[in-house]
């Protein structure tokens, strides 16, 4: 999986018709900044109102999965968010002018071959996984629906479908690594019965809905007249089919379509959880309503979790944004003053490193000798040059600039910092810099604990001034 942000390098546009307003569209992806995360903008309305791809906007679910943000909705946005998932694409603004994004050939492929035209652009800021802390489980005993949710580092998902259909009979679908979900998953099409057909249309549904972008299972013998019908009801000039089998005698594209249709499926809706998932899905029998239901849940979870996320969480193995020898070429500090050991998270507000604190750090010899603490003003120096990077990020060419620290308020040490600690470094901007001044609160943690913290001031000063 990736561990970095992503975005698209430029623009891309589909066009169709929605599969069930029946409207014609114009779909158009655009890159976004980082922590922007997926949102899409009905341009046809006054005001060009946002809608957050967000489980708590979701308003209808009917056939596919609709949300509404400001008096703005766009209908069935499933498939387009498993595109995206399915490429680890974290930011990107969706332009819309009509109420549905296309259903092209009713899967995600056309999504995903546009996407990968343009090009990913990777992006200077770790993802914000939501790793699925303990077992979490969704249930509808009349419908035999069930979900469940297991920590696992990755993100796989495991299908099981049972129509009780002598055409289909019971399937399955997985998907071990999310990096195969282009290859493995995005072609499969969306389908249902024939004898559900005449249900939609009267619920003003499938009004885009065609032998190129669905498939209708017949799981009963069809009289000729009820292929006059259909026919009719397609504007085709002729419908066949086998006895038992597929309307039009469509060939899938995989043995188990279906099953990995609701996988396509099952992976849109969890997008609307808000954050990449780490978890082993498992869901029997899934459809949208017990997606939404499930990522509801999960989203809650997370909520729950919100208060601890304020602690940067390092992990040895994540790749460094800038390395100890960036940060050489960056900060003009030498020994015995070059604190900041590397930089793992940085982006427009934000930016997290590291001080590995070892027994041959010079300040031990002299700082209570037999009883060696790391001294308050050196942690304070070692936050103040994590913040430097944050603001040398801002402007081009940063080796033209020296940083300096001109304030501290509200400083604050809370536990002893001494050899053998990993000090984690967070500063945040508190505002917009202004004429290269900038106000950060920056906080220190040891094993997750709070150690110090302070609200400091800094500017950026041209070196041939």
């Amino acid at each position: 999986m990736q561990t970095k942000q992503h975005t698209i390098k430029k623009e891309v546009t589909v066009s169709g018709v929605g599969l069930h307003t029946g409207v014609p569209a114009n779909m158009t992806f655009k890159p976004a900044k980082p922590n922007h995360g997926i949102k899409f903008k009905r341009i046809d309305l006054e005001g060009g109102p946002i809608v957050d791809a967000d489980v708590d906007n979701v308003v209808d679910l009917s056939r596919g999965t609709s949300i509404e943000q400001s008096g703005a909705r766009i209908n069935t946005v499933e498939h387009t968010l498993a595109a995206l998932v399915g490429l680890e694409i974290d930011n990107v603004l969706i332009e819309l002018d009509g109420p549905e994004p296309p259903i092209m050939d009713g899967s995600s492929i056309k999504f995903v071959e546009a996407l990968r035209e343009v090009g990913l652009e990777e992006q200077g800021v770790m993802r914000n996984f939501f790793e699925i802390p303990e077992s979490v489980f969704y249930k509808e005993e009349d419908r035999q629906v069930e979900l469940a949710a297991l920590p696992l580092n990755d993100y796989r998902l495991t299908v099981m479908v049972d129509y009780n259909s002598p055409v289909l009979g019971s399937q399955h679908a997985s998907l071990n690594h999310i990096s195969d979900f282009a290859e493995e998953i995005a072609s499969s099409r969306t389908f249902c019965f024939l004898h559900e057909l005449e249900m939609l249309r009267k619920n003003n549904l499938i009004k885009g809905g065609n032998f190129n972008n669905a498939i209708v299972v017949v799981d009963k013998v069809v009289k000729e007249e009820e292929l006059a019908e259909l026919a009719e009801l397609f504007n085709l000039p002729k419908v066949e089919v086998k006895e038992e089998g597929i309307l039009n005698n469509v060939e899938l594209r995989h043995n188990n379509e279906p099953a990995r249709h609701k996988l396509l499926d099952l992976v849109g809706d969890l997008a609307l959880a808000g954050r990449p998932l780490k978890g082993q899905i498992l869901a029997a029998r899934p459809g949208h309503a017990a997606n939404i239901a499930f990522a509801k849940k999960i989203k809650r979870l997370m909520q729950k979790s919100v208060k601890n996320e304020s602690i940067p969480e390092y992990d040895p193995k994540m790749p460094a944004v800038l390395d100890i020898n960036q940060i050489a070429q960056v900060l003009p500090h030498a020994y015995p003053f070059r604190l900041v050991d590397k930089i793992f998270q940085l982006d427009e507000t934000s930016v997290t490193g590291i001080k590995n604190v070892t027994i041959n750090e010079p300040f031990f010899e002299g700082h209570f000798p037999g009883n060696p603490v790391m001294p308050g003003v050196l942690q304070i120096e070692a936050m103040a040059q994590t913040g430097g990077i944050l603001l040398l990020n801002t402007v081009d060419n940063p080796e033209e600039y020296w940083t300096y620290f001109v304030g501290i308020d509200n400083c604050r040490f809370k536990k002893m910092v001494v050899p053998g600690d990993t000090l984690i470094l967070k500063c945040e901007l508190l505002a917009p810099i202004k004429r290269g001044i900038a106000k950060m609160k920056g906080k220190g943690f040891v094993a997750g604990k709070l150690v110090c913290e302070a609200s400091m001031s800094a500017c950026l000063v041209k070196k041939d001034m």
